[in-house]
């Protein structure tokens, strides 16, 4: 079975990119992060533990790693992009605050099969998807409800 080291390497090869100990460095603290995370928090967590990758080069290998699929990018709106791993990841769909940005993991069966049958239906080769739904949290909602109520 692939490494996501391995995944890296061949990829950096296959496009003519140069192997780097900080490209690999920032793919070593992806695959340590527990969920979503953005990218100036990934390069802050990497200098706090003393290393000497840049901004720049944390922010082109995440580029990287989404182009080769080890990394997904989720846009939230105002809140910009967040990342999380992909690889050794089940896939799985959003739901993002548009508020606060808080994001939310679900697997749903039922959306994941209509869409292989639209998908099937349109004569359409199904070969990924991204399904992100946009909303309040129950926490921001709660705020907002609570600041309206203060007003009156």
């Amino acid at each position: 079975m692939p490494t996501a080291e391995q995944e890296l390497k061949d990829y950096l090869r296959q496009e003519g990119y140069r192997l780097t100990p900080e490209r690999f460095e920032v793919l070593d603290a992806v695959m340590t992060e527990p969920g979503h995370f953005e990218a100036d928090d990934l390069f802050l967590h990497l200098k706090e533990n003393g290393s000497k990758v840049s901004r720049a080069t944390v922010y082109k290998t995440l580029q990287i790693l989404e182009e080769c699929d080890l990394v997904y990018r989720q846009r939230v709106g105002k809140h910009g992009s967040r990342y999380e791993k992909a690889f050794g990841r089940p896939h799985h769909d959003h739901l993002i605050c548009i508020h606060c940005g808080k994001i939310v993991e679900f697997i749903d069966p039922v959306i994941e099969d209509r869409q292989k049958n639209i998908a099937r239906l349109h004569e359409f080769e199904f070969v990924s998807h991204s399904h992100q739904l946009f909303g309040l949290c129950s926490d921001c909602r709660s705020k907002k409800r609570n600041k309206q109520n203060t007003l009156i």
